[in-house]
């Protein structure tokens, strides 16, 4: 029985490490658009994301999702729902942090506090992280926590010396917009309100148990969620990016433009949409291997996303012209993430 569960929390960490690389990849094909401004293709992707995806995903594995939600509590709707919203915030904010800062910093910092609060916070709210405590696996989660974030920490340290020792020109070679400042302060309000996602997930639970009891396979249960989940999102991310649509007169981005340009620009967008949607929607198959404890779910994910987009953005040129000792750093602080990733996961066998 012990091995059969240990087996599968293992193959819960393989598939929630696909989703995080899927989450570390999901901003690569914002690169590859061009003349439109930010907010344009930010709601090309959130449409794919937050809307087409998860309809698409619940008509295929809960067909009867509108009658799942229609017989859920109305409260555990509206929960889910404004953790979706609260977590819009963040996610526009991680947008501007990937703008100013680039993919391996803009995550690292975005997503650090993101995995911190969020690994933390909803058993705290449930009281499973009390009855952890009584036992060697909630110490061993709260040093997985600790470890993360100094890995986290050495990371940020590596940007802030790349930084100060490279030319903005240099910088902005790969990062065309870099700003330190503004790039940090979005992350610090990603960490914050991005880490409604997690307890949204929590929160949604009583929906995935309903969606079982209509026969949806266990490993696609959370797809109901997502779709209550992401509509708070959506409508958050359609108030914000409509504003400066008006504001930066770029409403016309949609629609004016050469058409095969214009046909590559709706494409990308969608493609970084089904990205971002395939890293939950994976990680939802992951969470369900994890046993009791599915909220050491969350801090694997954010680790290994940190991990991917970080690659990513040495395959950028991000660092280049970085000296060697940032270099280490860097490498040093992504072997920690790892490590502190496969801490939190173990704390969560029995």
């Amino acid at each position: 029985m012990q091995n059969s569960m240990n087996s599968n929390i293992f193959l819960g960490i393989l598939l929630i490490a696909l989703g995080a690389f899927l989450s570390g990849s999901f901003s690569v094909p914002f690169g590859k658009i061009k003349n439109w401004k930010w907010e344009t293709y930010w709601m090309i992707f959130s449409v794919g994301a937050y809307i087409l995806f998860p309809l698409i995903a619940c008509l295929i594995f809960a067909p009867d999702f509108i009658t799942i939600i229609q017989t859920t509590p109305s409260k555990v709707l509206w929960v889910v729902f404004l953790m979706g919203a609260v977590y819009g915030i963040g996610n526009l904010s991680f947008g501007l942090a990937l703008r100013y800062l680039g993919l391996s910093l803009g995550y690292a910092l975005s997503l650090g506090l993101m995995l911190a609060i969020g690994t933390l916070i909803p058993p705290l709210i449930d009281g499973r992280l009390k009855i952890m405590m009584k036992g060697s696996n909630g110490s061993l989660l709260i040093m997985g926590v600790i470890v993360a974030c100094v890995g986290i920490a050495l990371s940020a340290w590596s940007g802030i010396l790349k930084d100060k020792l490279m030319s903005q020109s240099k910088k902005q070679e790969s990062v065309s917009e870099f700003n330190l400042i503004k790039g940090s302060l979005a992350a610090v309000l990603v960490g914050i309100a991005g880490s409604a996602l997690s307890l949204g997930f929590e929160q949604g639970l009583p929906l995935s148990n309903r969606a079982a009891q209509y026969g949806v396979d266990p490993l696609f249960t959370i797809v109901p969620v997502l779709v209550v989940l992401f509509l708070g999102t959506f409508i958050t991310t359609i108030i914000w990016c409509g504003y400066l649509g008006f504001k930066n007169k770029s409403l016309k981005n949609y629609t004016s433009g050469k058409s095969r340009e214009l046909t590559f620009n709706y494409l990308l967008g969608l493609l970084a949409g089904l990205l971002w949607f395939g890293q939950f929607f994976i990680y939802g198959m992951g969470k369900s291997k994890m046993g009791s404890l599915t909220f050491t779910s969350w801090g694997i994910l954010m680790a290994l996303t940190i991990v991917f987009a970080t690659i990513w953005g040495l395959m950028r040129n991000e660092w280049k012209g970085a000296p060697p000792k940032v270099y280490a750093i860097m490498v040093i602080s992504l072997i920690i993430i790892i490590v502190s990733s496969f801490m939190i996961g173990i704390s969560g066998t029995e």
